[in-house]
């Protein structure tokens, strides 16, 4: 990594957004599909990253999906992502999914962890700036999520 690396700060990129639910986002039984909630969090999750980096940024992996509840029509969905771990190129982004009721109360339905990748013009990774560590609970989250990152290798190695 280079010497003069620029740093960010986590509150740097940190993205919110939010979705009204409509029909055609709800499965036979009125939920929200699995599918269109991976749609939104990659999206926030770009965003994350593409902000940290301050360039093109691609998924390169899924690192943890955890459906914990489902989401109905009269629910707004309420996304909240930010980084947890820079390394020279790569950068994992924690997504945390609410089902908002309309009285504003909110119930975590989802966390996802994606891993993602700064790019240059033809694809290939480039540095990103590095990531400074504020408090105790962003240093909780840059720890677990060095053990995810061993893990994601081990899993590499195996063939995974």
């Amino acid at each position: 990594m280079s010497e003069n690396r620029k740093m960010k700060r986590v509150a740097d990129s940190m993205t919110e957004q939010s979705h009204l639910l409509f029909p055609r986002s709800l499965n036979a039984n009125g939920r929200l599909f699995g599918g269109q909630l991976l749609e939104w969090i990659d999206e926030t999750a770009g965003i994350v990253a593409k902000r940290h980096a301050e360039c093109n940024v691609v998924t390169v992996a899924i690192d943890n999906m955890h459906f914990k509840e489902g989401a109905t029509e009269s629910d707004t969905i309420y996304l909240k992502g930010y980084l947890t771990y820079v390394g020279r190129s790569s950068m994992e982004v924690r997504i945390d999914t609410y089902a908002e009721k309309l009285d504003g109360t909110r119930r975590m339905i989802n966390r996802a962890y994606f891993v993602m990748v700064g790019t240059d013009e033809d694809q290939r990774p480039i540095e990103v700036p590095g990531l400074i560590i504020e408090g105790v609970n962003q240093q909780i989250e840059w720890e677990t999520a060095q053990k995810r990152q061993e893990l994601r290798k081990e899993r590499q190695r195996e063939g995974f």
